[in-house]
């Protein structure tokens, strides 16, 4: 199978995560481009995730959906005088390891790294009354909270973090997705989709093979009417450099 030699590929991760997909897909060739189009910045309001980080051994689970919402909650529960009692959760490999790396137990983690796979991998556990902290991006899919509550969990969601456009964002973005225009763009997540289709529109992005890390964010892809030229089957960023490759 061929390499990605000659290829230029567009990493839209925010700056501190862009690494991560950016050298799988250098090490097989590529010229990688980085174009953080998301940041990570504190809550609106911290309290409610100071409150629930004080109150973390009362919980029975804390899920997490994202390496950013398991920083943000070390952050505050090293602050705080709790002990973090909780079986642990988290929706795929990086997650779990990004939870270790932080000295959480990881106990569940389902097959595939998508939220329906997180809900369903609770399916042989009783939740009746369990309490349950999801500590979450300020925009997030209520999924996970909304079917582990029709279990008879009682599911506390809490702003951790809030995924914002960096104030250069725009100016490199247009500067990159113009002639001659890149081959390929990567997306992450949802929220890069839409922050640079809200940054230069879709056109431009038709011009370039788009390839995302999973179901969810190829949804929002097709959702601003583009294609989506791979996706990973295994949903991590070497997931979508196996993807991309496996496309040429």
């Amino acid at each position: 199978m061929p390499g990605l030699d000659g290829l230029r590929i567009v990493v839209t991760r925010a700056a501190h995560q862009a690494e991560e997909l950016a050298r799988p897909l250098r090490e097989l060739g590529a010229e990688v481009i980085l174009t953080p189009v998301i940041g990570i910045a504190p809550p609106a309001d911290p309290a409610p995730l100071r409150e629930a980080t004080s109150r973390a051994d009362e919980y029975d689970w804390i899920l997490f959906t994202s390496a950013n919402a398991i920083r943000a909650f070390a952050a505050e529960l090293a602050q705080s005088p709790a002990t973090c009692k909780a079986s642990i959760a988290a929706v795929g490999s990086a997650t779990r390891d990004a939870a270790e790396q932080h000295g959480f137990t990881v106990t569940l983690v389902p097959d595939r790294y998508v939220a329906e796979s997180l809900v369903q991998s609770f399916v042989d556990k009783d939740l009746n009354g369990r309490r349950i902290l999801i500590p979450s991006a300020a925009v997030t899919r209520d999924i996970v909270p909304a079917e582990l509550r029709k279990c008879g969990a009682h599911v506390d969601v809490v702003e951790a973090y809030r995924n914002v456009i960096p104030p250069e964002s725009a100016e490199r973005a247009k500067a990159v997705f113009r002639e001659p225009y890149p081959d390929w763009v990567t997306f992450a997540s949802s929220s890069a989709v839409n922050s640079l289709v809200r940054l230069i529109g879709p056109e431009p992005l038709r011009k370039v093979k788009i390839a995302t890390i999973g179901p969810v964010t190829s949804a929002t892809v097709r959702k601003h009417g583009l294609e989506v030229a791979a996706e990973a089957e295994i949903h991590t960023v070497d997931g979508i450099a196996e993807a991309v490759l496996g496309a040429i």
